[in-house]
C-alpha cells in the first residue's frame, strides 16, 4: 500500500507536461503511470492543477544564527515553503558567525536540522585567509563556496582581493568545489560610490550609475581569467545584465565550467520600480534600466541562462525606510524567498514559454549544478517527493501571506498569474493555501554525493 497517490494532476518533467499519476512512498516517488491502481492510505486529487517540482533555491540568506531577527531557519523555511521551495541552499554571510569555518558549518546545520520544515545545504565561505579552513569545510558537506569581489557591509564577511581570489580558487579546484561569485568590480564601485556621496548625488539615479553594467562585466572577464589559470569552476550570482551573460557564454565556449543565475527583480522590474517602492527595490548589482532589462529577459527566454534564484536578502523594516536612509545607505537586498516560482511563471507567461522550461530554471539544473540530482531537482520515479501543485489562479502577494519574518517588500502588493495551492516535501505537506505553512516535519541537511 502506498502512502500517498496524486491522482488527475498536470505533471510538469523536463521534457513537458503530462498528465499521469503519482504514487509516494516513505517519502519517495516509486511510480509514475497513467493509471495507479495500487491502494494507499491516503489520496490527492490535483484536478486543474500542475504539479511542479519543488524549488530547489541554492541562494538564500537566512542569517542564523546571530541574526535571527532578521530571518532564521523557522520563518525562513515557513516563508520558503509558502512559495514552493522545498530545498534551499543558505549563502555562508550575514550570520554571526559567518560559515568560513568546519564549526561554523556543523553548528549552522544543528540549527537548520532543528528549525526548517524543508530541506537544506550550506554554502562555506572563501574570506581573506581562510585558505586552511577550505579543505575542512568541503569535507564537511557545505556544497560550494562563495565569495564576494565587491565590498559587502559585513565585518563578519570580507570581499576578497586578486591574491585571495586566486590562491582560494585553485584550492577550491582541487577540493571538485565550485565558487560562487557575487561580480562586481570592487574598486569601480567603491570609488564612484565615494565621488557620489561626497557630491551629495543621493538620487535613485546616482546609485544605479555608481554601479554601472561595466563594473559586473569587469568582475566577470577577470574571474575567467584566474580560472583559466586555476581550472576552478564558477557560478556567478545574480547577473543582471546581457553583456556579463555574453561574456560568460564566450568562456564556456572556450570550454571552462561556468554557470549562472539571474534573479525573478531582475526579470520583472526596472529601474524605474524604485520611485514607487523605493529602498525596497534596492539591491546590488542594481535593477537595470528598461532597455537592459528587456534585453535580460530576451537573454532568458531563449536558455542563455542556467537557473533562477530569490537571492532572499532580508532586513528589518527600518532599514529600507527612506525617511531615514538614502538609496546608498538602505540595506541592499531584496525579500523574496517565495517569489521563485511564481517569479518563473509570470515571466514564462508573459513570454509564452512552455513549463517544462520553469521547472528547469527553479529545480533540475540547480540541483544538477551543486550535486543533489540524485534525490532532488525533478518529478521522477527514485526522486524524493518533493511537488508543488499550482494554479493558474491570481495571487496578489500582501504581508499577511508572505510568512517571512519582516514581510514588507518589493513584492507587497504585486499581482502574479499563478498560485501556490499546496507543498509536499518528501512526501509530507508542509503548506497548504488554506492552512499557510505547516510544521509537519523537520528539513535534512544536505551534502553533496
Amino acid at each position: 500500500m502506498y502512502d500517498l497517490v496524486i491522482r488527475n494532476g498536470k505533471i510538469v518533467t523536463d521534457k513537458g507536461v503530462q498528465k499521469a499519476e503519482i504514487g509516494i512512498q516513505n517519502g519517495v516517488i516509486v511510480e509514475m503511470s497513467e493509471r495507479i491502481s495500487q491502494s494507499a492510505k491516503s489520496e490527492k486529487d490535483a484536478n486543474g492543477q500542475y504539479v511542479f517540482p519543488g524549488v530547489v533555491d541554492v541562494h538564500v540568506h537566512l542569517n542564523e544564527p546571530g541574526r535571527v531577527y532578521w530571518e532564521g531557519f523557522e520563518t525562513g523555511s515557513q516563508m520558503l515553503a509558502a512559495g514552493g521551495t522545498t530545498t534551499f541552499v543558505d549563502m555562508p554571510l550575514n550570520g554571526i558567525p559567518s560559515t568560513i569555518t568546519k564549526q561554523d558549518l556543523l553548528d549552522k546545520a544543528k540549527l537548520g536540522e532543528e528549525k526548517s520544515i524543508v530541506d537544506f545545504g550550506l554554502w562555506g565561505g572563501l574570506v581573506p585567509g581562510n585558505y586552511e579552513d577550505l579543505a575542512p569545510l568541503s569535507k564537511a558537506g557545505c556544497l560550494g563556496f562563495k565569495a564576494f569581489l565587491s565590498p559587502t557591509g559585513n565585518k563578519e564577511f570580507e570581499s576578497v582581493g586578486d591574491k585571495d581570489l586566486i590562491e582560494g580558487m585553485d584550492r577550491i579546484a582541487e577540493l571538485g568545489k565550485v565558487l560562487a561569485l557575487h561580480a562586481e568590480s570592487g574598486p569601480m564601485t567603491t570609488f564612484l560610490t565615494e565621488k557620489k556621496k561626497r557630491n551629495q548625488q543621493l538620487s535613485f539615479y546616482d546609485y544605479l550609475e555608481s554601479r554601472p553594467i561595466a563594473a559586473e562585466v569587469e568582475a566577470v572577464e577577470r574571474a575567467i581569467q584566474y580560472a583559466t589559470i586555476t581550472g576552478c569552476p564558477l557560478h556567478f550570482v545574480h547577473i543582471s545584465s546581457v553583456e556579463a551573460v555574453t561574456v560568460i557564454e564566450q568562456a564556456r565556449e572556450r570550454g571552462l565550467d561556468i554557470s549562472l543565475e539571474t534573479c525573478p527583480h531582475y526579470l520583472l522590474f526596472s529601474h524605474d520600480i524604485l520611485n514607487q517602492k523605493n529602498n525596497l527595490a534596492k539591491c546590488a548589482p542594481p535593477l537595470r534600466q528598461k532597455k537592459d532589462q528587456l534585453k535580460l529577459r530576451q537573454a532568458m527566454k531563449a536558455n542563455r541562462i542556467d537557473f533562477l534564484t530569490s537571492d532572499h536578502s532580508p532586513c528589518e523594516a527600518d532599514l529600507k525606510d527612506a525617511s531615514t536612509y538614502n538609496i546608498f545607505d538602505a540595506w541592499g537586498g531584496i525579500n523574496g524567498g517565495g517569489i521563485t516560482l511564481l517569479g518563473a511563471l509570470q515571466f514564462a507567461i508573459e513570454e509564452e514559454i512552455e513549463f517544462q522550461h520553469v521547472a528547469n530554471w527553479t529545480a533540475k539544473h540547480p540541483a544538477e549544478r551543486f550535486g543533489i540530482a540524485d534525490r532532488k531537482g525533478s518529478i521522477q520515479e527514485g526522486k524524493e517527493a518533493d511537488l508543488v501543485f499550482v494554479s493558474l489562479d491570481e495571487h496578489l502577494v500582501t504581508l499577511d501571506n508572505m510568512y517571512a519574518k519582516h514581510p514588507l517588500s518589493l513584492y507587497t502588493n504585486e499581482r502574479f498569474r499563478a498560485s501556490v495551492e499546496s507543498v509536499y516535501s518528501a512526501g509530507v505537506e508542509v503548506f497548504s493555501h488554506h492552512a499557510g505553512p505547516i510544521q509537519s516535519k523537520t528539513g535534512k541537511w544536505l551534502t553533496a554525493y
